[in-house]
């Protein structure tokens, strides 16, 4: 008689979400959300963590620190666990994401996974999708691979990746860096690998912070009036993030804004509003601000978030914005 075989063990956290979703009634229960994919039994055991049951449009800075906080406590207190499932929707899923990216500190997988369609539509593709995700977390070729996103059949890194459409099953995508892999039917396939440091790579330690440093984030504009810089200046923000047109180009206005406020000492973000390319060089304007290289707005926020809990000075964020 053969040995049993003692399947992977996973961990899902659910947030709510589209997956969650039925159309007009309350979401459904963390617990009910796994149940109704009976199929995931045969790849793993599971445990499900509800922690929250909203849409992600709701999520906030101190969503992150939390569900990161847990996820590292849970890791830490139970070594049998090979990977962790987030289901999350779609709207911030590449911000919560990243910032798990930076401040999880495993290499085992931690996988976000969603769905474009609600549970009572034709075709949803909640379930395929969480059944793919079980699949990569227990795949040891995903250990050491950072956050992941896996959404219709493709794997993607939380760094790379961004929503790409309002209502296509193929909206998270990462078009100039490609793919890490993908969830075929028999198997899972990686091709890439992410070089940029993330999870145990990273100078962040979230896991004693009771809140993040408030970083607002700011979208450059024709006609844009120096007076909404001169405004967020005023207040007690801790940075900022001024999202300009392509290469980090910037309206006369928000050149004026920021030139007024030079001697603030509230570090400046400069990101591209334009989805694919990098912006190349250094800030070519008279006033101290720092160009986000290949990150849009929001995950440079995050970024700079991170590097404000470390009391890092404007020269070391520039460099952790060249490394991250």
């Amino acid at each position: 008689m053969s040995a049993q075989v003692t399947k992977p063990k996973v961990v899902i956290f659910t947030t709510g979400g589209t997956i969650a979703s039925i159309n007009g009634q309350p979401m459904i229960d963390g617990p009910v959300l796994v149940q109704a994919v009976p199929e995931i039994l045969a790849y793993a055991t599971v445990e499900v963590i509800e922690f929250s049951k909203i849409g992600s449009s709701q999520i906030t800075p101190n969503h992150w620190l939390k569900l990161s906080q847990q996820i590292n406590a849970v890791l830490a207190k139970d070594s049998t666990i090979s990977g962790i499932i987030i289901t999350h929707g779609t709207d911030t899923m590449e911000e919560t994401a990243f910032f798990l990216n930076l401040t999880i500190k495993s290499d085992k997988p931690v996988i976000f996974v969603g769905s474009m369609r609600s549970s009572n539509e034709i075709s949803a593709d909640g379930p395929a999708n969480l059944l793919n995700a079980v699949r990569v977390a227990t795949d040891k070729k995903a250990i050491g691979q950072g956050v992941l996103v896996v959404l219709n059949e493709h794997i993607a890194a939380a760094r790379n990746v961004f929503k790409n459409h309002n209502r296509n099953v193929h909206t998270f995508q990462s078009p100039e860096l490609g793919y890490l892999g993908f969830v075929d039917p028999d198997k899972i396939v990686f091709y890439q690998k992410v070089l940029h440091p993330h999870t145990t790579q990273t100078l962040f330690n979230i896991q004693h912070l009771d809140s993040l440093p408030k970083v607002e984030l700011i979208q450059d504009f024709t006609g844009f009036d120096a007076g909404i810089l001169d405004y967020f200046f005023s207040k007690k923000v801790d940075g900022i993030v001024v999202q300009t047109f392509a290469g980090g180009r910037a309206s006369a206005g928000v050149r004026k804004g920021l030139k007024n406020a030079a001697n603030s000492g509230i570090p400046v973000i400069m990101a591209s509003g334009v989805p694919n390319g990098r912006i190349i060089g250094d800030s070519p304007y008279d006033f101290p601000a720092i160009f986000s290289k290949d990150f849009r707005g929001n995950k440079a926020r995050i970024l700079l978030m991170l590097c404000l809990t470390k009391g890092m000075d404007l020269e070391e964020i520039k460099t952790a914005f060249e490394v991250y």
